[in-house]
């Protein structure tokens, strides 16, 4: 295959700020990535199934639950165990995010840099943790 062949990848992403999920899903659009953006962790594992993420991307802090439970829940399902996450958090850190025994991809401290988020998705998509 091309190296500059763009394969289309599914992007979830759980962020209960209304700005915060617009912007990360207009940036990956332009980046030809496929995006689905929801603003509460509710029906979240019905969503995955439906629209079988390549990658999520979970804010911790939810109106309906903490993203570390819900990284639990994917991480226990044996057809979600496999998904990439990517945590976002604007109160927590990547040292205070430990939560049980299930570890995400990757995290990022809101504000986040677009530079930085784009880095860590394709790094991550790439089969890297960080």
């Amino acid at each position: 295959m091309a190296k500059n062949s763009k394969i289309y990848r599914n992007i979830l992403v759980i962020e209960d700020n209304h700005a915060i999920l617009d912007v990360i899903t207009l940036i990956l659009q332009s980046e030809a990535y496929k995006v689905a953006g929801l603003n509460k962790s509710e029906n979240m594992m019905e969503h995955i199934q439906s629209f079988n993420p390549d990658l999520m991307i979970l804010d911790i802090m939810l109106p309906d639950g903490d993203g570390r439970d819900l990284l639990t829940q994917i991480r226990t399902n044996p057809k979600t165990a496999k998904i990439p996450v990517l945590m976002i958090s604007a109160k927590y850190t990547a040292e205070t995010i430990q939560h049980g025994t299930h570890r995400p991809n990757g995290f990022l401290a809101k504000p986040f840099d677009i530079d930085d988020l784009l880095d860590k998705i394709e790094g991550i998509l790439a089969g890297k943790t960080y």
